[in-house]
């Protein structure tokens, strides 16, 4: 990605595993100049695996509950993913969809694209909606703790609207199919 134009300077302060964290001197648009910290992220994949007919009665995905140290516990999500370096955001999706709950789709189709906190980071995270899922069995990565589970589109926006779905992410992927894909 291209440096903004209003970026006068970085310093790189930390560099982690999967995180960068830079200290940038920028020149705001009323023309004073600041220095923000900027996590620094590759972008990521998120996918909302479709078990039935999207024109159903009420049609199922899969929801998977993940272990979130910094949420300290468990917490609802669709299968996501960090983008490798060379990596299409769809090809991410894939293999998350691979990896957190075993399943191919035939089909995948951009949903949109989201800013998770664009105050201090560029993350980026491309949301997707795979349907003809072929499930198997998942390959965990030895940091997940996952269970899969078959929720309704209807369940899974009464657990937005109740708070027990939380991650932003998952809620604005189910939010778009609901109102933008279901013929409800």
């Amino acid at each position: 990605m291209k440096p903004p134009e209003n970026r006068l300077a970085t310093r790189r302060v930390f560099e982690g595993r999967l995180l960068k964290v830079d200290a940038d001197t920028v020149r705001l648009p009323n023309g004073a100049k600041v220095e923000l910290e900027m996590v620094r992220h590759p972008g990521a994949s998120a996918v909302v695996p479709l078990l039935s007919d999207l024109n159903g009665p009420d049609p199922q995905l899969l929801l998977i509950r993940q272990f979130r140290y910094a949420a300290n516990g468990m917490v609802w999500e669709i299968p996501a993913g960090v983008l490798e370096p060379g990596e299409s955001p769809e090809q991410c999706a894939r293999r998350e969809l691979l990896e957190e709950v075993g399943a191919t789709a035939e089909r995948f189709d951009h949903l949109t694209s989201i800013y998770t906190t664009p105050g201090f980071t560029d993350e980026t995270i491309h949301l997707f909606l795979a349907s003809g899922l072929k499930v198997a069995d998942p390959a965990h990565q030895i940091d997940e703790f996952i269970t899969i589970e078959t929720r309704t589109i209807s369940a899974a926006l009464e657990m937005i609207r109740t708070g027990e779905l939380m991650d932003a992410k998952t809620a604005i992927a189910l939010l778009y199919v609901a109102g933008f894909r279901l013929n409800m």
